[in-house]
């Protein structure tokens, strides 16, 4: 090996700590541990030092460690395949398992499942065998952080945590501090893809104390970092920042122990958090300043690409044309690798972005011509290479360029290869893509297909691309985290376009495509659950309208690009169907109008005119029908914007809504516990706040609202100073009332870190409640309602009610009541009293009592306005 790469010569079978260069230590980070994720400036396993030879395998070793760095995986794996030959014939066999683990890694990195576990059971296997010698436990720590990477990456979750447990205890054994916490964070990342929360926030408190009480150094600096990146997978972006931007402050501090690596990496990782956040400016200029110091031209393009997706992302099509021939220039001299196949990938992919938002005339003539000759070349390479995952990610981009060019035989012919190859190496993250893409082609990048046998062929592929997404609900969230951000762009579409197709008819659609409409949309709205807590863990029981309330009617607004559908779901009956050919920005502008007419200042001219033209595209066609059935009860499945809108206030020109049914949202039947209210329980845990706290204004009738509740029901009581979260924590562990009714401030995002609900000494946010509600369950009654009667969705975010969605199915309550504003904590208090009162009566259910409350406050003089009693909704069991 190179002079100067160990702190020392050593002999055969001696092992030490050695930190690389920061580049060679960026890559083999991957090796060793959990991707990028892991804190570790891990433990340098050192072969042998011998005489250089021609075929000495620590030379074959350096040879592979250059190869990987730039990405040329299948020459990594070679040289370490003969390594592994010349230790087993020497005899050496803990270097032979070392080399063994670093193969399980990179087959690990190519998903090729069957081989790296071959090479990570025979690495195990010997270590087991030749357990006395000096140096296996460092070994094996290594070879398990690797095994749990595997087992994380084939949806294995259990069986990853258990291994880094097992990891987490060797290194302990050898008192090996670094290793500890990078066992840590990898059993965070587990625990959360597994749902457990709030045990993966205690465990990354934990990792991000040990660091603190570190010195500062540059495995403070990494550890950091690393750490910063994990809160941002998990979605705590406000302290991953935070984290992060200590780093940077520490390694800033300390240039003589720190690379200009050190910097340019965690700056990458500041603008990948501020992006999250939707900070585009900042995000943009940590790119920028991570680009100028990046280490080495691959570092610098890598960062360049994520820079110059943002500008696109951001519609800034000058500056992207600018960075573009840098970048192009740049790839030229990439030797021929993976690195070099998925640079040009993603290339491409923002090329084509761009021609598809309108951009052309920001790109270079020959930008797509430029990018699909690229493409093709990196296609005969890894063809070369037997790397069949980047081969079909190349194809299927290749394919995309034809499709945005109108090619469509040559788009059809390389995506359906691109296809093959994903589902012959069991690939259903990219599969889902290329069935999507083929769906696009067999209609020629339209959703009104002029040919039968096109439109059966692009139902089909939808259907597939669905179903693929379906079975991927825990690899999404699990395996492959990034996803998430491009949720809207790369997953939202595939269940739109399909109801779309499926709803194309000149006359009304056939009643199965009509029932596999309604399943899409349902599954649409799981998927964006899952997306908005950053995990899968909801768990989806289909149950028909019949089994649950015979006089209840289910409605399915659905909001598509050039029209507005509507089902009906009324038990025992076939599906109801109408349309209205509006664009979507009209139903959105229009849906928009309602909401912001309903202000308290506002005259009924201003809010009724909408309120009933909102109306007849949901439910004047039906009306009739509603009416024969004798429905007393609505439920809506809220598309987009219609989350946010108080059906309540719907007006039919002689009455509002909530005068007529009750009125209730839920995300889908399937996620619905439809058991009735047990009435001879009632009792409630009732917590609020009076003071003004964190910047929110005082709320003077809570007090008079919980006195009046609790002489409704019998019930504990956390007011102001008692309501800390340890406070109420405690009582929701002990306490087994099947109320719980909190009367505080709180708010509803479209990101979960910023949905919360507010106590005397903080917030606890959704992720925090769902695990505190949740962990009740098995010892105490369930919680039959949730009352949230103070908090609001957040103002200027289109999507917010998916928070409240959020809190109503993961809070594990069958029923949830909340408010789409906060209003007049007066009116709120008049409305939650007589709530419970009616809620006591017999046979009155959980949907009725609120619309008699809701009724009871329209006829009060100084609240007849839809702005005091409309926004309360119940989102659940209505039973």
């Amino acid at each position: 090996m190179k002079e100067g790469r160990w702190n020392r010569r050593i002999n055969r079978g001696t092992f030490i700590r050695e930190l690389f260069s920061d580049e060679r230590l960026r890559q083999f980070l991957r090796f060793a541990l959990l991707g990028l994720l892991i804190v570790s400036l891990h433990t340098k396993i050192a072969v042998a030092i011998q005489p250089a030879t021609t075929n000495s395998p620590a030379q074959l070793l350096e040879q592979a460690e250059d190869r990987y760095q730039v990405g040329q995986l299948s020459d990594a794996i070679a040289l370490w395949q003969e390594a592994t030959t010349r230790y087993e014939d020497s005899g050496d066999r803990l270097n032979q398992a070392l080399v063994l683990n670093f193969l399980a890694a990179a087959f690990t990195d190519l998903r090729q499942w069957k081989q790296a576990n071959q090479a990570i059971e025979q690495a195990i296997g010997l270590l087991n065998t030749h357990s006395s010698n000096p140096g296996s436990s460092q070994v094996l720590a290594q070879v398990l952080t690797t095994q749990g990477k595997l087992q994380l990456s084939q949806g294995k979750v259990s069986e990853a945590l258990a291994i880094w447990q097992q990891a987490e205890t060797v290194y302990r054994n050898t008192n090996d501090e670094i290793g500890i916490l990078g066992s840590q964070i990898n059993q965070a990342r587990a625990l959360q893809s597994e749902g457990l929360y709030r045990r993966a926030t205690a465990l990354l408190t934990q990792v991000e104390q040990s660091l603190q009480n570190q010195p500062d150094s540059r495995f403070k600096v990494t550890g950091l970092r690393n750490l910063g990146k994990m809160l941002r997978l998990v979605g705590n972006l406000r302290q991953s920042r935070i984290v992060l931007e200590q780093s940077l402050a520490i390694a800033e501090r300390l240039p003589d122990k720190t690379t200009p690596s050190d910097i340019s990496g965690v700056l990458l990782s500041l603008g990948n958090t501020t992006r999250a956040q939707g900070d585009t400016d900042t995000a943009l200029a940590f790119y920028q300043r991570a680009a100028e110091i990046a280490p080495s031209l691959t570092a610098k393009t890598q960062v360049q690409i994520a820079w110059l997706s943002l500008l696109v992302e951001s519609d800034r099509p000058a500056d992207a044309q600018s960075l573009l021939p840098q970048i192009q220039s740049q790839l030229a001299q990439f030797p021929l690798g993976h690195l070099a196949v998925y640079a040009r990938i993603n290339l491409a992919q923002i090329a084509t972005k761009m021609s598809r938002q309108g951009t052309e005339k920001a790109l270079p003539a020959n930008l797509l011509k430029t990018s699909a000759q690229e493409l093709a070349i990196a296609i005969q390479h890894v063809h070369t290479l037997g790397d069949a995952r980047a081969e079909s990610y190349a194809l299927g981009t290749l394919g995309s360029l034809y499709e945005t060019t109108h090619q469509w035989g040559s788009a059809k012919t390389l995506t359906q290869q691109a296809l093959r190859l994903a589902q012959s190496i069991n690939a259903p993250d990219i599969a889902y893509q290329w069935q999507w893409q083929l769906g696009r082609v067999f209609c020629q990048g339209k959703l009104s297909c002029t040919s039968t046998e096109n439109l059966q062929n692009a139902t089909a592929a939808y259907a597939e691309a669905v179903k693929t997404l379906q079975s991927l609900r825990s690899d999404l969230a699990a395996i492959n985290p990034e996803v998430q951000f491009s949720f809207r762009e790369s997953v939202e579409p595939v269940y739109r376009q399909f109801v779309e197709l499926l709803l194309q008819s000149d006359n009304a659609p056939n009643q199965e495509n009509l029932r596999q409409a309604r399943e899409v949309i349902e599954a649409l709205q799981l998927a964006e659950l899952d997306n908005f807590f950053r995990e899968a863990c909801i768990t989806a029981r289909p149950v028909k309208i019949d089994q649950i309330d015979p006089q209840a009617a289910v409605i399915y607004p659905i909001i598509l690009p050039n029209q507005f559908a509507v089902i009906l779901s009324l038990p025992n009956q076939p599906l109801h169907y109408h349309k209205t050919l509006l664009p979507q920005t009209e139903i959105e502008r229009i849906l928009i109008q309602m909401r912001q007419s309903l202000r308290p200042t506002a005259f009924v001219e201003d809010w009724l005119p909408v309120a009933q033209q909102v109306y007849k595209l949901l439910l004047q066609p039906v009306e009739t029908e509603l009416a024969a059935n004798g429905v007393k009860t609505l439920v809506f499945v809220p598309d987009g914007l219609l989350r946010g809108v108080p059906m309540a206030a719907l007006h039919d020109g002689q009455q509002y809504l909530i005068e007529k049914y009750s009125v209730v949202l839920t995300p889908g039947l399937q996620l619905l516990q439809p058991q009735p209210l047990q009435r001879q329980r009632l009792q409630g845990l009732l917590a609020g706040l009076t003071q003004a706290r964190e910047g929110f204004a005082a709320l003077p009738n809570v007090a008079v609202e919980i006195d009046q509740v609790k002489s409704e029901i019998p019930a504990q009581v956390l007011l102001d100073q008692s309501f800390t979260n340890l406070s109420f924590e405690t009582k929701i562990d002990t306490t087994p009332s099947p109320i719980i009714h909190l009367a505080t401030h709180g708010q509803f995002s479209s990101n979960a870190e910023n949905t919360f609900i507010l106590t005397w000494d903080g917030r606890i946010n959704v992720k925090q409640l769902d695990q505190l509600l949740r962990s009740r369950e098995g010892r105490l009654n369930p919680i039959e309602l949730l009352v949230l009667s103070a908090c609001q969705t957040a103002t200027g975010d289109k999507r917010a009610a998916l928070g409240m969605a959020g809190v109503a199915v993961r809070s594990g309550a069958r029923s949830t009541v909340a408010s789409l504003w906060s209003v007049s904590d007066r009116s709120t208090a008049s409305l939650m009293i007589e709530f419970y009162r009616e809620l006591g009566k017999p046979g009155v259910t959980k949907a009725e009592a609120l619309r008699r409350a809701q009724i009871n406050l329209l006829h009060q003089d100084d609240y007849t306005s839809p702005y005091y009693w409309a926004p309360f909704i119940l989102l659940g069991n209505w039973l």
